[in-house]
């Protein structure tokens, strides 16, 4: 086992690969704090601008020479922090090793902050992002000044982190590579629970195996006692749960669920505070507000302070993100990558259909969804429910596989996927490319469509795609 963490601000800290939404976050943190920071990505992205702006040094190449540059003019050796997605053979992380440097993962300083003060760690299968980011929003609208560190851009801050100066610390803690058994929170929030992450977890059974050891690291559990898995597998100190006849100690009953919101009855202990009004469509956000809530609840915050600050609330980036019109369609991008969440986000987008109500600009007339596979693993393991989910689209365009690195499986494909989705009788296009994504959305949609551009890939690129296709249109027109 390695030698816990304990750093001052003497310590220089370097991350290889900066600009990934977990690392900028907690460089951040590290940053705003006055540490000395340096990173390295060959991307150049938002989150690494902010980081120069907050003092830290982000180098665009990562081989030896990076190494040697953050090893000169300082007097201790600096510390590495590498995540998954950083492979052994990585020049930077090779010339680091080879420097007698110490390389930790980044789930170890997140431990390091997590159990250095009061913390809330979010995690489970789906909604960490949402839940996380509504808690931090929430404990700020409070007054208490939260410090955080989200998995994606939290929008009542405008970034993924938050350097607070009050005593509660809110983190996502993923579980995709079982690290976050390092985590000692305070409490620990679990969402849901559900077989994914299949290059890790050979079965369900792995995986509660793992959220067993992380609930037993917390002082206290707040839990969801509405997922079958969480309530027969986990015991908890608190539950929450949308069911009118739950013994939960947190519940919200709903009174009314559209395309613009949800309101419930809000009930503590069997007794009801109020009203809670969420301005986010769905009953899985429902859910994730009231497991927000009862979390800030557990913190310290009074009621009326989170029941007006509800009312505010806007979901985390790439969490049915509207990014624009074009054409005449709108353009949403949003992170579902298992088929529960493309179930539950073509759910919350049909919705809007059918109600004639919607959190948009104006009412989609169809749901035309993007949908890319991520992983191959995830693919194989899934396909059948993925095709299911896909079905609820009017129309579906499959984009290409996103292997993240895996090595392919016979029959595993997008157009694999694609065809499972016509077996069932619904209309759906494998693409070969992103170019050809780009022509088939123009083909398959129609003015007044919402075309739900779905994927933990490269697909988020589809948007800009599209800009520049207009562009260059306009410019064919012009000419």
């Amino acid at each position: 086992m390695s030698q816990p963490l304990s750093l001052t601000a003497e310590q220089p800290v370097h991350f290889i690969g900066v600009g990934g939404i977990g690392m900028s976050a907690i460089a951040g943190i590290l940053a705003e704090r006055s540490y000395n920071v340096t990173g390295s990505d060959p991307k150049q992205s938002a989150q690494s601008q902010l980081l120069r702006q907050q003092g830290a040094r982000v180098f665009q190449q990562q081989n030896a020479a990076t190494i040697d540059a953050i090893c000169s003019g300082v007097d201790r050796a600096p510390l590495v922090v590498v995540s998954s997605a950083i492979p052994e053979t990585n020049p930077e992380l090779e010339a680091a090793r080879g420097a007698g440097l110490r390389v930790v993962h980044r789930s170890e300083l997140l431990a390091w902050l997590i159990n250095a003060q009061h913390s809330i760690a979010v995690a489970g299968s789906h909604g960490k992002t949402t839940t996380s980011s509504l808690i931090a929003s929430l404990l700020h609208s409070a007054g208490l000044d939260p410090t955080a560190i989200i998995g994606g851009v939290v929008p009542a801050f405008g970034s993924n982190a938050r350097n607070g100066a009050g005593e509660w610390l809110v983190a996502e803690a993923d579980e995709s590579d079982g690290s976050l058994v390092r985590f000692h929170p305070q409490l620990g929030l679990i969402t849901n629970l559900e077989l994914d992450h299949t290059d890790h977890y050979p079965n369900l059974d792995a995986l509660i195996a793992t959220m067993r050891r992380f609930s037993g690291n917390c002082s206290s559990v707040l839990a969801n006692r509405d997922c079958p898995v969480l309530s027969a597998e986990l015991s908890a100190d608190h539950w929450w749960s949308l069911q009118e006849n739950s013994s939960a100690h947190f519940r919200a009953v709903p009174l009314s669920l559209d395309g613009a919101g949800c309101r419930a009855d809000y009930l503590e202990d069997g007794r009801r505070l109020g009203e809670l009004a969420l301005p986010m469509a769905g009953i899985h956000n429902l859910s994730n507000a009231l497991a927000a809530v009862a979390a800030c609840r557990l913190a310290g915050a009074s009621f009326a302070d989170l029941q007006a600050a509800l009312t505010e609330l806007v979901p985390p980036g790439r969490r049915f993100d509207l990014r624009g019109e074009w054409q005449g369609r709108l353009i949403v991008d949003d992170y579902a990558h298992h088929p529960s969440e493309v179930d539950a986000t073509l759910t919350m987008a049909q919705l809007m259909v059918s109600s004639g109500k919607s959190t948009l600009p104006w009412v989609p007339k169809r749901v035309v969804a993007v949908f890319q596979p991520h992983r191959y693993s995830r693919t194989a393991q899934f396909m059948e429910r993925f095709a299911e989910a896909l079905g609820s689209a009017d129309e579906v365009l499959v984009a290409p596989l996103y292997s993240a690195g895996e090595a392919a499986i016979e029959g595993v494909s997008s157009a694999a996927l694609a065809e499972k989705v016509q077996q069932a009788g619904h209309s759906a296009r494998a693409l070969a490319d992103m170019d050809s994504l780009v022509d088939a959305v123009q083909q398959c949609s129609s003015a007044g469509d919402l075309v739900l551009v779905m994927g933990a890939g490269d697909v988020n690129q589809l948007w800009s795609r599209l800009q520049s296709s207009a562009d260059q249109q306009g410019l064919a027109t012009a000419a």
